[in-house]
């Protein structure tokens, strides 16, 4: 992998991760059209580079976290509700992640599955465009129940699907659950920072020798950093952009992308090859 490389798709990383628009799926054909080798490395770092995004919302989010903190160390009650949901929304996927991470990288980290994700996704933001808005009756982040959260957390499962996105199924779980759209984009920027984390530390381990060999630490530097930078940029953006005009114009774009990918690869665009070569 040449540095530019390594470069741009930290650049795709953290601009799509928060988006509900799966950052999986667009680093799969990120690497697809670089001509990047399908191998254990390219795995490890696509998910390693995560941490870059990781840094952008605890800079984002400091109060928050500052807040769960207290919680944790009983000087502040709602600190501790929330760290309590985020705990309980994220046990579903550990659990999940850890029993089958293996058979999905084999099954479905290929061209089909990601754009079948991504038309079904946009159709779903499309559908449920009344989720978009705030409702009066809906509950702020303060109020999540441990209830509430252990049924976002299960919804969070499906984004192990290469091209659903996590930041998708996180959201209209939250909303589901009776969540503002506000609390819903917060509760799944916080869901995502631990998520995240472990995702990311499991691949360092398992992989740290693989990733140094193949990948080298300046590569990995330089995806760390710019994802970092563009999940900066890419959640500041996306909250005024929602409280603006709210998840659909995501899910048109879903579908346009899905469609796009699929015309090309049922037009002879190597269609017997996963995206990743």
């Amino acid at each position: 992998m040449e540095p530019w490389q390594a470069f741009l798709l930290g650049v795709v990383e953290g601009a799509t991760e928060f988006l509900p628009v799966s950052s999986t799926g667009h680093l799969l054909v990120c690497q697809y059209l670089l001509g990047l080798p399908d191998s254990q490395a390219m795995h490890a770092y696509a998910i390693a580079i995560q941490a870059g995004a990781i840094l952008a919302v605890l800079g984002l989010y400091a109060r928050r976290i500052r807040q769960m903190t207290k919680g944790a160390l009983g000087q502040d009650a709602a600190g501790r509700r929330l760290l309590v949901a985020v705990v309980t929304a994220f046990l579903p996927a550990a659990v999940f992640g850890t029993l089958f991470d293996d058979a999905i990288e084999e099954k479905l980290f290929g061209a089909w599955p990601v754009v079948a994700a991504w038309i079904v996704g946009g159709l779903l933001l499309v559908c449920v465009r009344r989720w978009s808005s705030e409702k009066p009756q809906a509950v702020p982040l303060e109020s999540i129940t441990p209830a509430k959260a252990l049924w976002i957390g299960c919804v969070q499962c499906l984004a192990m699907w290469p091209g659903t996105s996590r930041s998708l199924v996180t959201l209209m779980g939250a909303l589901a659950a009776g969540l503002t759209l506000t609390a819903a984009l917060e509760f799944s920027f916080l869901l995502g920072l631990v998520t995240l984390c472990a995702a990311s530390l499991y691949k360092l381990v398992d992989s740290y020798t693989v990733l140094v060999r193949d990948v080298g630490l300046l590569n990995f530097a330089l995806g760390v950093g710019s994802a970092w930078l563009f999940a900066w940029l890419s959640v500041r953006w996306m909250v005024a952009f929602v409280g603006r005009r709210g998840l659909v114009p995501f899910g048109w774009y879903r579908i346009a992308l899905g469609l796009g990918v699929g015309a090309w690869l049922l037009l002879g665009a190597r269609t017997a090859e996963p995206l990743v070569p």
